[in-house]
């Protein structure tokens, strides 16, 4: 090989996830989002003033696991559309 031309670079490791992977962060993303807004809007069903004023000072708590849930379905989404296969990476 001359020294000017260079090798070509090897295409990019694919990652292949299994259904239960698929499944899990399905179920995870749901019970995340579940609890979430479960903490948000149980302030206004709760009837004592003490466990309300607890409940509703952990509304970050809340927004967190929704925003956390959110972005497991929205993971488990671009896994089912992309075929279950894309480039190794993190997700």
């Amino acid at each position: 090989m001359p020294d000017n031309e260079t090798m070509p670079l090897p295409p990019p490791p694919t990652r292949k996830h299994s259904n239960k992977a698929n499944n899990e962060l399905l179920v995870k993303g749901i019970l995340l989002a579940i609890i979430g807004l479960a903490v948000l809007v149980s302030p206004r069903f709760i009837t004592s003033p003490g466990m309300q004023g607890i409940v509703a000072n952990s509304s970050l708590v809340g927004w967190f696991s929704l925003a956390l849930g959110a972005g497991f379905l929205i993971a488990y989404g671009r896994r089912r559309l992309t075929g279950n296969t894309g480039p190794s990476g993190p997700l």
